[in-house]
């Protein structure tokens, strides 16, 4: 069972409009909150994912030392907890489910600091892939109440090529006879592996595959490594939980925050957190040269490219060595004074 609680937000207005009725966050807490509430973490996560994607990082001895941090992982609109296309009541049920942006997950998640901790400052916000433009968001949003932000394989804004991956995703999901416009009574299973399929060949890179280092995660060929690992970390989601996710990524852009007109450049330069920017060197979304123009509009950032082949999930934990260069950054980002 995958412990988490739930706060509720009433009924949520949204950025482009609307509300989101009877809207509810999930999250999780990690550690003991400080008498004075100066020890805690926001760490948004990942695209299809919950509070567990990010706890690698998290605990005991962990680079989020909950010996020492109180850290909270809040859960994205459309992830299935939080309230969702598969969760809603009619008539924001399935398909009909409204357009949720990076800045309203933000929002919510304010307000859950906020008002169930009462918490005023952030010591640091990090998180990887759709965390990281959470976590860009954050520092935009509240720049005096974030310290640190280290956003790890991600950006904040979707640039024009991701934008393209994210419609070959949802064409290949929707074009799934059994989608029925969002109103399918069983799960469209033929668009969900396309959709893995279609997912596999950008979530990693080239080099990956040319070295078969699917062969260190178990898998003895191609298409199992397609079966067992794209098909099985997809297969059991919600179409419509999925798209809705896609369409916040999608459209995330900083610059749309309130006040700025979208000019992506002000709102960067309008951050005061200390910035430790983390992109992977084979990321096929988010490259390092994108992120040295990130930095370039911040105060107070610097730039730090993960090592190794594994593209865009060398953010996520699983390849040792950059997991380890991911911990010791953040290490060395929440000793800097």
């Amino acid at each position: 069972m995958i412990e988490y609680e739930t706060f509720d937000l009433g009924d949520f207005p949204l950025q482009h409009g609307g509300t989101l009725p009877g809207a509810v966050l999930a999250y999780r807490t990690y550690g003991e909150l400080a008498p004075d509430r100066s020890n805690a973490i926001v760490s948004p996560h990942w695209f299809a994912g919950t509070h567990t994607a990010n706890e690698w990082l998290i605990g005991p001895g962990k680079a989020l030392d909950t010996d020492r941090y109180f850290v909270v992982v809040p859960g994205l609109f459309g992830n299935g907890l939080s309230s969702s296309p598969s969760n809603t009541a009619a008539p924001y049920d399935r398909g009909r489910f409204p357009k949720v942006t990076i800045h309203d997950n933000v929002s919510a998640q304010h307000r859950l600091v906020t008002e169930r901790f009462g918490i005023e400052r952030l010591v640091l916000v990090a998180g990887a892939s759709m965390g990281a433009g959470q976590t860009y968001q954050w520092a935009v949003s509240h720049p005096d109440m974030v310290e640190r932000i280290a956003p790890i394989v991600g950006s904040p804004r979707t640039s024009p090529h991701n934008q393209v991956f994210l419609e070959g995703i949802r064409a290949a999901l929707t074009a799934d006879s059994a989608f029925c416009d969002g109103d399918y009574e069983d799960q469209p299973r033929t668009g969900l592996r396309a959709f893995s399929r279609v997912y596999a060949g950008w979530g990693l890179s080239q080099a990956f595959y040319w070295e078969r280092l699917y062969e260190q995660l178990g898998f003895a060929t191609l298409e199992d490594f397609l079966v067992g690992f794209w098909e099985a970390n997809f297969g059991d989601w919600d179409a419509n939980d999925l798209l809705t996710m896609v369409w916040t990524w999608q459209h995330a852009d900083v610059g749309l925050t309130p006040g700025f007109d979208g000019d992506t450049v002000a709102a960067l330069a309008s951050v005061k957190a200390r910035a430790l920017v983390l992109p992977s060197e084979r990321d096929l979304y988010f490259p390092p040269q994108d992120e040295e123009w990130t930095v370039r509009q911040m105060s107070d950032a610097r730039l730090r490219v993960i090592p190794g082949l594994w593209g865009h999930l060398a953010g996520g934990g699983a390849d040792p060595e950059a997991a380890a260069f991911i911990e010791a950054s953040l290490r060395e980002l929440l000793a800097e004074r």
